[in-house]
């Protein structure tokens, strides 16, 4: 019960989950993993997510990890199916683009911002299916390497690749689905880009459908001070300092 909730992605952008699910679980235990050795997931093949992911589980296994949150679009769509196959008394929790929070919020004209490999995916495919009215424009576009510049902290470079990707559809759009957990870290750019357009992001379901699963299992903690968060990055702790600052941003 007092187990903690293991959260990762691809390096920093699932601090955009965690901090949802700290407003959601605040007396809940962190280990976020940020796996920017592996930067960026979106160009990666299936294969390779699979075994990638799967060494990630066993690690927050092997930590106690009550309840495993795949804070990354491109790791939900592409390994989801598979880790719960592989792990089948494990609770997981994914993400997926808010085109459903399009739908529901009744915008007219709306891109989804996704990486490469989400983009392409079936399961984007289904969701524009599912959700998508005939009275709503949805323009699927590719992220490219926007995931590592966020990564990399390429403030200059973000902003061109944002404007030249982007500001064609200024003033004909009004809602971007950010369709990776990094974009949201920079969302004062995309505000720069595109001013007056609606950001919508998956953060605050994923916090929630979390809240339930743990009610559901009786997994909530019974603790009654703010949880801790621990943070691993393999690569370098320069990461981790500047997680904690964008986790307290």
């Amino acid at each position: 019960m007092n187990g903690p909730i293991g959260v990762f992605d691809s390096g920093l952008g699932g601090l955009s989950v965690l901090k949802e699910l700290r407003k959601v679980l605040p007396n809940e235990n962190y280990i976020f993993y940020e796996d920017s050795i592996h930067n960026p997931y979106g160009v990666k093949s299936e294969e390779e997510l699979i075994q990638i992911t799967s060494q990630i589980v066993d690690y927050l296994l092997e930590r106690n990890c009550k309840i495993i949150v795949i804070a990354c679009n491109t790791a939900t769509t592409c390994c989801m199916k598979t880790l719960r196959k592989m792990y089948p008394n494990v609770i997981f929790v994914g993400t997926v683009p808010a085109i459903k929070v399009a739908y529901d919020h009744h915008y007219k004209h709306t891109i989804i911002l996704s990486t490469p490999y989400t983009t392409q995916s079936k399961r984007v495919q289904e969701l524009i299916h599912d959700y998508h009215s005939p009275e709503q424009e949805i323009i699927n576009v590719s992220g490219e390497n926007l995931a590592n510049l966020i990564e990399l902290d390429k403030k200059q470079e973000i902003y061109d690749f944002l404007e030249k990707t982007l500001g064609k559809y200024r003033g004909k759009v009004d809602s971007v689905v950010l369709g990776c957990t990094h974009y949201p870290l920079v969302s004062d750019v995309f505000k720069k880009v595109l001013p007056g357009v609606a950001l919508l992001d998956g953060g605050n379901g994923v916090a929630r459908e979390v809240k339930h699963q743990l009610e559901n299992a009786h997994l909530i903690s019974t603790a009654s001070v703010e949880g801790k968060i621990e943070i691993i990055n393999r690569l370098d702790d320069r990461y981790i300092d500047r997680s904690f600052e964008i986790l307290n941003s």
